[in-house]
This record gives structure tokens, C-alpha cells and sequence, in this order.
């Protein structure tokens, strides 16, 4: 059994399995690769286990076909894909075509790419056929979603500092774009439209935070290089052009170094709270004004430091000078119910004013909602430059591996050997159409009466998307009633589903259940 420290949180025991996981790749390169360095995880050959691409920098991405066995060590076999492509800072999956297959989205210092997937882990570029305007900026965030009605994705990518030497560095954000259909059953995208301003964004999400049914895109965005910059939340309306929540909406200015972004509803409100990571400086933001008719305000509270996660210094070793994070990532490790939180963390390169040596986090949420740091007893306290990375069930166990990319060092995997006695479902969506992923569904867990809800979301983090399994911890319950909110704001269903399972829920049908192999 893993050790347990106050009141029972169940520490889970990882086990670092990098030296014969097959995965070696580093992401390497000087100051154009200071940021970015994600991965993507995802099934490209259908048999559910999450392959993974890594993002190489100056070198080529490279990209590993998993070859786990189910609750076995973690093993990957790299192998030519058409994504081995030099200059990708991150890298984001997502099925635009809707043809049951992941395409990926790379991100790069240069000319962004959209790979279609053609089956069997193989891809081609797709920028022409779906007229992707890729650009030559400095690509580090993506999200998208499906705006209600239309065809084809909405994506986003938010773009970094000029990389013009006389224009760098401070006050050269370049604008973040837009690409929006070229219309309502064309599948193909318009030219990108600028977000403007733009202040150097390093994690973009699509969110429905006020649970209106049509998600905005919230932006954090690096203070190192803005002049007058803020974080930002644009109103993102089907027919309409983007607009700015403003202080007339209730939006209140903060200036960050926002790295990374992660939502989760801790507090099962019913709306999500929204961890962001920042040099020296992460917040946990949770909606502060309840609203009357006209629904809340995008008002929202600090509360990291009362939950215990503002992790803002290292938990071993030097703890004088402050933390970097950037990837972030809410999930049940120990599968007790509870959302726990993942941070990435890493010196930019040698910023002598911050931590050379800064572990990763690993908190663990406790019954009443705070944190407990467990990163160095849990085994995942690596002080590499670490970046992107994921929270994922490699060998399909139920419970959640861990992979981190780093810079200037190989890439890491972490096998969940022991994650304690908590039961747990793993859950895809599937829906007719254009949305097969059901990308913007908000899917809900009960048991007794509690109720764990999730937003279907793709961005966020740092460089790194997935796609997959919905992974949902259930503590002791030994069964749990779902139903999926989709995208269109139908509510399906309550299903009663046994613990410990895969189950496919397809829109309008009963859940189906999926075993490995």
C-alpha cells in the first residue's frame, strides 16, 4: 500500500521507468526555445493506449507508438509518423475533420502545421486542404472548440515576441490569431483573424466558465515582454467578432509571467476554477460573484494561498529563491474522488534570481479542499528543466502515468505503481457529426451526493494537448451515475456504471463497456 500522511490522503508511489521506456527525446535549443516544449498525447492506431509525440525544438519532433502492456512497465517504440518536423514548440491533437482519426496541430518557431491523420500513426500536412494559415511567428499556445452550428473547429494560437533582434525583447508581443470557418458547412478556415492587443500568450484556453453554453477564450500571458499587458478573457460569440471582457463586464486587471493554465471545478459548484502558472507568482482563481439574472460576472478570487498551491518555492533542497511553473494539470492520481494538481517546473535557462534546482509539484487534495505538497514522497521531485508534459494512463490500469519534456534533457516517464485502494472510471465520448469528441461537453460523476463535473476541453497547459480517456477517481464507491451535458447543452441520460471500467458513451445510446486488448 502507498504511505499516507494526514488525514488518510493516500500518497501514490510513481516509479521513474525513462531509462527503458524507449523515450529519449530532448528538447533542445537557445533563446527561440526558452518557452514551448509540450507534448501530445493521443491513439492513432485504434487500440485506446495514448501514443505520444514529443516536441524536439531545434531537432525534430519525434513520435513513439505505445507498446505498454496493460498494467505492465511503460514502453514506447519510436517510428517515422510525418510529424518529424524541426522547429515545433508544442503540439496539440484534435480530430478536425471529423473522421474518427486525431489530426495534430503543431505549434512552431516558423510556420504552424495541421496534420491531417491518415490511420496507423501516419500523417501528412493538411494546410493547403484546409486552407490553415500557418504564419511565421512564434507560436506557443493552441485551443479550440466547435462554435455552435459550424462544421468545422474554431482554432486559436497564441503567438510569442517578435522574433525580430530589433524588436526584442521588451513591448514586441505579436498578435495571436483567430481562425475561424471560411463558413457554416465549409470545411476549410477563413484567414486568421489578429486578436489584437496581444501580450505574449503562453497558454490559451477555451472555457465555458460562466456555464453559459458558449465558451470564451481566456489567455495568460507572459509580463516579461508587454508593455500594458493583462491577462485576458474574450467573448467569443457564433457570427460575431471577438471581443475583450473589460472593467465595464467586471474584469479585473492582473499581470502575471502566465505560463500555463489548468481548470478544474474543485469545489463542485458547478463552475470551474482556473489554476495559472507563473513565475514566482501562481494563482488559483475561483469565480468570486454568484450573479442574478444576468448570470456571473468573470469576477474572480485568489485562492491558492488558502488552499495551500501557490507553490511558489521549492519543497527540497534550495527553497530561498523562487519557482518557475509552467505546465499544470488537475487530475486524480490517487483516485480518491479528489482532483489533485500536477505542476511542471524549470528555470527559464539560468535567470540567477529564480530556483537552478526546482522540483515538480504534486499536491494532493485533501478532504477539505486543501492541498498537501507530496511530489518528493511520491517519487516525481525531478530538478531537470522540465516544461510540458502530461497526466495520462499509459498502460491502462486506472491509474495515471506521468510524462514531462524537458529542456536540455531527455524527456521523463513516471509509472503509477500504487495510487492506494480508490476506484475509478475512464470514460470517451462519442457523437454524430462534424464534433465527434464532443469537444465544449461538460461530463458529470455522482456518486452519493457528490457530483464531479469536467469540462471537455482541448488547450490549456503548456504546449502539451491530449485526447483520449476522461479519467475520474470515485474513492471508495464501487459504482457511479453518469451523464454527459453536450455540446449543444443537451442533457443525456444518468447511467449507472461499475467501478473500474472503460466505458464509450455514445450520444443517445447506453454506455458501452471497452476492455483492453
Amino acid at each position: 500500500m502507498p504511505a499516507r500522511a494526514e488525514e488518510a490522503v493516500a500518497i501514490p508511489r510513481f516509479v521513474e521507468e525513462t531509462a527503458s521506456s524507449g523515450i529519449d527525446t530532448v528538447y533542445e535549443g537557445e533563446w527561440e526555445f526558452m518557452v514551448g516544449g509540450g507534448a501530445a498525447v493521443f491513439d492513432c492506431d485504434g487500440d485506446r493506449k495514448a501514443d505520444v509525440l514529443v516536441a524536439g525544438g531545434e531537432g525534430p519532433a519525434a513520435f513513439y507508438r505505445n507498446a505498454s502492456a496493460v498494467g505492465g512497465a511503460l514502453r514506447f517504440e519510436r517510428q517515422q509518423s510525418g510529424l518529424e518536423v524541426s522547429g515545433v514548440s508544442g503540439a496539440y491533437p484534435l480530430d478536425i475533420d471529423g473522421d474518427g482519426i486525431q489530426d495534430v496541430v503543431l505549434l512552431r518557431v516558423g510556420e504552424n502545421l495541421a496534420m491531417r491523420g491518415l490511420g496507423e500513426c501516419r500523417f501528412e500536412r493538411a494546410n493547403e486542404a484546409w486552407g490553415f494559415d500557418g504564419g511565421d511567428a512564434w507560436s506557443t499556445a493552441f485551443a479550440a472548440l466547435w462554435e455552435r452550428g459550424w462544421a468545422f473547429p474554431t482554432l486559436a494560437v497564441g503567438n510569442y515576441i517578435d522574433r525580430e533582434q530589433d524588436a526584442f525583447p521588451w513591448g514586441s508581443c505579436t498578435d495571436n490569431w483567430l481562425h475561424r470557418p471560411a463558413g457554416v458547412v465549409t470545411r476549410s478556415f477563413a484567414p486568421p483573424l489578429p486578436l489584437t492587443p496581444s501580450y505574449c500568450a503562453l497558454s490559451i484556453l477555451f472555457t465555458d466558465w460562466n456555464r453559459s453554453g458558449t465558451p470564451d477564450l481566456r489567455v495568460s500571458n507572459d509580463r516579461e515582454y508587454y508593455k500594458g499587458g493583462q491577462e485576458q478573457l474574450w467573448r467569443v460569440v457564433p457570427g460575431q467578432a471577438p471581443e475583450l471582457y473589460g472593467p465595464s463586464d467586471g474584469w479585473k486587471p492582473l499581470r502575471i509571467w502566465g505560463m500555463g493554465i489548468a481548470s478544474h471545478d474543485l469545489d463542485l459548484d458547478g463552475y470551474p476554477e482556473y489554476f495559472l502558472t507563473s513565475m514566482a507568482d501562481n494563482k488559483l482563481q475561483t469565480l468570486s460573484d454568484p450573479g442574478a439574472d444576468g448570470g456571473p460576472l468573470p469576477v474572480f478570487e485568489d485562492i491558492a494561498f488558502s488552499l495551500g498551491v501557490t507553490a511558489h518555492r521549492p519543497y527540497i533542497g534550495e527553497t530561498v529563491k523562487p519557482s518557475t511553473a509552467w505546465h499544470a494539470q488537475f487530475e486524480d492520481v490517487n483516485n480518491d474522488g479528489r482532483a489533485d494538481l500536477f505542476i511542471g517546473k524549470g528555470n527559464v535557462a539560468k535567470m540567477p534570481d529564480f530556483a537552478a534546482d526546482d522540483p515538480n509539484n504534486l499536491l494532493l487534495q485533501r478532504a477539505d479542499g486543501t492541498f498537501l505538497e507530496a511530489g518528493d514522497t511520491a517519487g516525481i521531485a525531478s530538478t531537470a528543466i522540465g516544461r510540458g508534459g502530461a497526466l495520462a494512463d499509459f498502460n491502462l490500469d486506472g491509474r495515471l502515468d506521468m510524462l514531462v519534456v524537458n529542456r536540455w534533457s531527455t524527456a521523463q516517464v513516471w509509472r503509477n505503481a500504487e495510487s492506494g485502494p480508490g476506484r475509478w472510471l475512464q470514460l470517451e465520448l462519442r457523437q454524430p457529426g462534424a464534433n465527434r469528441d464532443a469537444i465544449g461537453a461538460w461530463i458529470e460523476v455522482r456518486t452519493g451526493d457528490r457530483v464531479q463535473r469536467r469540462e471537455v476541453t482541448v488547450g490549456g497547459g503548456h504546449a502539451s494537448g491530449q485526447a483520449g480517456w476522461r479519467h475520474v477517481g470515485l474513492g471508495e464507491a464501487r459504482s457511479a451515475e453518469v451523464r454527459v451535458l453536450w455540446p449543444d447543452g443537451e442533457a443525456g441520460d444518468w447511467q449507472r456504471l461499475d467501478a473500474d471500467g472503460f466505458f464509450i458513451i455514445e450520444r443517445g445510446r447506453s454506455a458501452v463497456a471497452w476492455s483492453p486488448g
